[in-house]
């Protein structure tokens, strides 16, 4: 992520609560930090210190991914584990509701979806492998925070726990917005999703969940983790979900058009025999295994999806979106493959 340079405050009056409550009259402009995905995400820097502030952008309502005091509260739930997480220095809950960070150096890059058009930008030959098997131990690591430790720490920071989510959870909310995306864009997802209904493995454990866990989220610097970020939509659910998801990023053959082969990228099960090791627990059985795959491509391409159609509708226009019908295609024809390899 990087700072765009500006003498003005993004936002005059947000800015002046952020100094305000920080108690930093004399800090610099409130700038956008461009790659910021969750809520509004700008830098403020007061001397050498750069923080990071979330806000809910004016006129939302502070649910869902602009639910910034929930992202806050996962932070400082976690701080003093082995997972990497930047420190909460404030939050204000007025409105519009905010937080700031600690400023986390390094970088979050996915090599699979590294523009193919900026090659200055990617990662070094071998370093995106080294940084994905470094990301699924630390996987390993947040699925390992015990949950009666986390509930506690997350009711002192002003949140609380939510219930857990089963596989068919999972897969119903995720169906849902499949089915809102138009047909013509989703080629073959009724039968992705009947296979999947049809299967659905039986819970595990639940454990924390960041949702949305991939290289794009977890900062580096150098070869050191210093930062998972963007916790829009964690919760309590089953660990293979993450896991299922994580593995999609590393064949770039997913996203014709879109992605770019990677050498040196680890395979999905290289990926899982890393995370057990992290974690200390075995794997499941090859359908389970298949079934979160599966699933993880199938949320991919209704991501997509979703936001194909918001731009073809104006709703929000990005020219980008065009590129995507042969990724969501194939994402969907890979989730059928791995489920027809192994049905009985």
């Amino acid at each position: 992520m990087t700072q765009i340079a500006t003498s003005r405050d993004a936002d005059p009056v947000l800015a002046a609560r952020v100094r305000r409550t920080l108690g930093a009259p004399d800090a610099g402009p409130l700038t956008v930090l461009e790659g910021g995905r969750s809520g509004l995400t700008y830098v403020i820097a007061d001397g050498g210190t750069r923080r990071v502030v979330k806000a809910v952008p004016p006129g939302s309502r502070a649910v869902g991914r602009n639910d910034v005091l929930r992202q806050s509260h996962i932070l400082s739930a976690l701080a003093g584990t082995d997972v990497p997480v930047p420190g909460v220095i404030a939050r204000d809950a007025g409105e519009s509701a905010w937080f700031a960070m600690e400023f986390a150096e390094g970088a979050a890059i996915e090599p699979v979806l590294e523009p193919v058009s900026d090659p200055g930008a990617a990662l070094p030959i071998d370093a995106g492998g080294r940084r994905m098997r470094t990301a699924a131990a630390v996987l390993g690591r947040l699925h390992s925070v015990p949950l009666a430790d986390l509930g506690v720490r997350l009711r002192e920071a002003g949140g609380e726990l939510p219930g857990a989510a089963d596989p068919a959870d999972e897969l119903e909310r995720w169906t849902r917005t499949m089915h809102a995306v138009p047909d013509e864009l989703r080629p073959g997802s009724a039968e992705l999703l009947a296979a999947l209904a049809a299967s659905v493995p039986a819970a595990v454990a639940p454990v924390l969940v960041h949702g949305d866990f991939r290289l794009g989220n977890l900062m580096f610097a150098g070869e050191t983790p210093t930062a998972l970020v963007d916790w829009e939509i964690w919760g309590v659910g089953d660990p293979r979900v993450d896991l299922g998801w994580f593995g999609v990023f590393t064949d770039g053959a997913l996203f014709p058009g879109v992605g770019r082969a990677v050498p040196g990228l680890p395979s999905e099960n290289e990926l899982d025999e890393t995370y057990r090791e992290s974690r200390g627990c075995d794997g499941g059985t090859l359908a389970d295994i298949a079934w979160f795959r599966a699933l993880g491509r199938m949320k991919m391409a209704a991501i997509m999806g979703h936001n194909l159609r918001r731009h073809r509708e104006g709703r929000h226009h990005d020219p980008v979106q065009e590129q995507l019908p042969p990724t969501i295609a194939a994402l969907i024809a890979s989730g059928r493959a791995l489920l027809e390899d192994v049905s009985p």
